[in-house]
């Protein structure tokens, strides 16, 4: 609980799962929440009907005010609304919008952020997907003061996690979530009390962390080993998964292996993309002479089977490749 005298009135802004647990924290630090802002109200699931972001479902249910703008940059009401309150500090955790300057240079303490990578590698939307799809086995929280550029604001606070070599982004975005939450508060203890020093990024040492597309999840027999394909996969969760061709349909491939886990030897050449039966078990040639096997798959308009099942219903002729 923060003493009266690091007690801070604060502004959230954020929207999905992943910054509720730095709601929960900082309210139960004891800071003053005098506004949480999310994103509107948008249709979620299969019945598309209109629901409130989790953010905002934690807010209610705490008995805090909530602003959902459609806009922020030119919203004079809005910007009104955030004057009149003069927080000590912003705090933006997953938001999903750029914060504009009049924004950044309200609190006397700036606007704090949360960003799930060490930076100022994965700057951008999709750090956690992006770390475990290129087989880091690092990664962690960023807290940073946010300014104009994207993410690359001076650096207030990190920790690193380890990613696990099966764990996939879907596996680690809570644990981020949950590990980020107390971190936030400390980086707002050190900076009420003068002992936190912001850090300017390494530049040169930045990469990008884009937002994915669809057709990231198209498996590149030709190009990509099976470690790279099965690191993709996983870090592709829940979307865009991994998915092929197969006979001019799209399979969805829900589980794979690295072959050579269960010692599946293959000496002979084999085409990239080139599939082998063995005893109900489905693999997949690909580059550098590596394999993968496919577990669980789903081909277009049909359900999703396990390997045996999958090749009881469509067995798989010598020489069929995945494309």
């Amino acid at each position: 609980m923060a003493d009266a005298a690091r007690r801070l009135k604060l502004v959230f802004c954020g929207t999905p799962e992943f910054a509720v647990p730095t709601l929960q924290a900082l309210i139960a630090a004891g800071h003053e929440m005098a506004l949480v802002v999310s994103q509107p109200d948008r249709p979620v699931g299969r019945e598309r009907q209109i629901g409130p972001t989790p953010v905002k479902r934690t807010a209610l249910a705490a008995g805090l005010p909530v602003a959902q703008p459609e806009k922020i940059r030119s919203n004079e009401g809005f910007r009104a609304q955030l004057g009149a309150l003069r927080p000590d500090a912003i705090v933006v955790v997953a938001y999903g919008r750029m914060i504009p300057p009049w924004m950044l240079a309200l609190p006397r303490l700036g606007c704090v952020n949360l960003h799930a990578s060490l930076l100022p590698k994965y700057r951008g939307a999709a750090p956690i997907q992006w770390a475990v799809a290129t087989g880091d086995v690092i990664t962690g929280n960023t807290t940073m003061l946010l300014e104009e550029g994207l993410d690359t604001g001076p650096i207030l606070m990190q920790q690193t996690l380890q990613v696990g070599p099966d764990q996939t982004a879907a596996e680690l975005f809570p644990i981020l979530a949950e590990a980020g939450a107390p971190l936030v508060a400390q980086t707002l203890d050190g900076l009420a009390n003068g002992t936190l020093h912001p850090q300017v990024q390494n530049h040169e040492g930045a990469t990008y962390a884009p937002l994915l597309r669809r057709e990231d999840g198209l498996m590149d027999f030709a190009g990509r080993s099976a470690t790279e394909l099965y690191n993709r996969w996983r870090g592709f969760q829940p979307w865009p998964g991994a998915f092929t061709m197969l006979n001019g349909k799209k399979l969805i491939v829900h589980r794979m292996v690295l072959a050579d886990r269960f010692g599946y030897d293959k000496t002979e050449p084999a085409q990239s993309g080139e599939m082998q039966v063995e005893n109900g078990r489905i693999f997949a040639a690909c580059a550098q002479d590596t394999w993968l096997e496919l577990i669980e798959m789903q081909l277009e308009g049909k359900k999703r089977l396990g390997a045996a099942e999958f090749l009881r219903g469509m067995p798989i002729a010598g020489g069929a490749r995945l494309r």
